[in-house]
């Protein structure tokens, strides 16, 4: 682990300069030491990621956005989960291999970007041939993801805000969308354009998140329209409407609802008519916290 990035931390945007190796902490709350929640199949991500046996999916404690309606907060915020060393991680790839995943799903992996590189390295000198999922909140800098280049197959970022007002209001980086607009260009860069195998698994590929936000619907509208008019069908569209309201937002009465399904179906109907085709959209309930996973250390 190459500690030099660890020891003045810049990882992320916020670029704390804190010595992690010491025991300091950043924005993200954590220091050098691995913290994992969860690390089981999952089946609720998009089809072409869970298929039919799921996506091996790793669960990281911290976060570097903080946004105050997280649907995760229990372990971005309050860092349920237990610690553990590279070593450790490398095995918990090759054990969900074993229970044939279709990939391993890194979720929440900013921080920890150094030990997750050294991790793929010793589980593929082990056998570990899966396609590596990184699945971010899009806050993320080149610097970083150059060190990805090569470990990652598919990017599975979000493109969570267009204005520097909300981004600012709801997650303190009025930044954000300049941060994330110059990272996806680096990882459709780095994987290029989606590839799929025979049964309709993504193999290599960008899939961009965008979960809508109550009362926000004209700002996912220009997200919409600015992923479809840069990239086109290099990359995959995934508009969510799975929100959830989560106890922390009572600060934010305006989020303390579930979006409407007229909200949603105009977002959707917006991107067909600007000529999204390569895309994945929600049907039922999905905005409900049974859809949350229990951070209860599974596979850990």
């Amino acid at each position: 682990m190459d500690t030099l990035l660890l020891n003045d931390c810049t990882l992320c945007p916020r670029n704390c300069h804190v010595d992690r190796i010491k025991g300091q902490k950043g924005y993200c709350k954590t220091t050098h030491e691995l913290i994992v929640a969860r690390a089981a199949l999952h089946m609720w991500e998009e089809p072409c990621i869970s298929g039919d046996r799921g996506s091996g999916t790793v669960f990281f404690s911290g976060c570097s956005m903080g946004c105050v309606f997280c649907q995760n907060y229990k372990i971005a915020q309050g860092l349920r989960g237990k610690k553990i060393i590279v070593e450790r991680l490398s095995e918990i790839f090759l054990e969900l291999q074993e229970k044939n995943a279709h990939n391993i799903n890194l979720v929440t992996p900013s921080h920890f970007v150094p030990q997750i590189v050294q991790a793929i390295l010793i589980s593929r000198k082990k056998g570990m041939t899966l396609p590596i999922v990184y699945n971010c909140s899009g806050y993320e800098k080149i610097e970083t993801l150059k060190l990805l280049k090569g470990y990652v197959d598919i990017y599975l970022p979000d493109l969570k805000y267009y204005s520097k007002e909300i981004s600012k209001k709801y997650s303190n980086c009025e930044d954000y969308f300049s941060y994330a607009s110059k990272a996806i260009v680096e990882m459709v860069q780095q994987v290029g354009e989606p590839v799929f195998d025979g049964n309709g698994m993504m193999t290599k590929g960008v899939i961009v998140r965008h979960l809508t936000l109550p009362g926000c619907l004209e700002d996912s509208k220009k997200i919409i329209r600015y992923l479809y008019e840069t990239f086109g069908d290099k990359i995959y569209i995934s508009i969510m409407n799975q929100y959830t309201p989560m106890e922390p937002i009572k600060k934010y009465p305006e989020l303390n609802r579930k979006i409407t399904e007229n909200e949603y179906e105009a977002l959707v109907d917006y991107a067909i008519h600007i000529g999204v085709e390569n895309g994945f959209i929600q049907e039922g309930d999905t905005a409900s916290e049974s859809f949350i996973p229990e951070f209860n250390e599974e596979g850990v």
